[in-house]
């Protein structure tokens, strides 16, 4: 099973690369499948690549889904 997840991006780097944001943590990624990105976008990235944009609304409600089912698997038995 694969898992895309939407990250802001916070920084724009030379040879189509850039800074995102995902729950405080940043990473450098590839946006070199995406045109005409800017700070302050959401992408949907899948190991270590943007795949396409995301509406920020959208992104914002998938996080908030992941933050839930993280809370509620600590509460599991292993």
């Amino acid at each position: 099973m694969c898992l895309a997840i939407p990250a802001e991006v916070t920084r724009l780097l030379p040879d189509a690369m850039a800074v995102v944001t995902i729950d405080g943590v940043s990473k450098e990624i590839s946006v070199a499948l995406i045109e005409d990105l800017a700070v302050g976008d959401y992408v949907i990235i899948h190991v270590g690549y943007a795949l396409t944009k995301i509406d920020p609304e959208e992104a914002r409600r998938t996080l908030e889904l992941l933050r839930e089912l993280s809370i509620e698997g600590q509460g599991a038995a292993p």
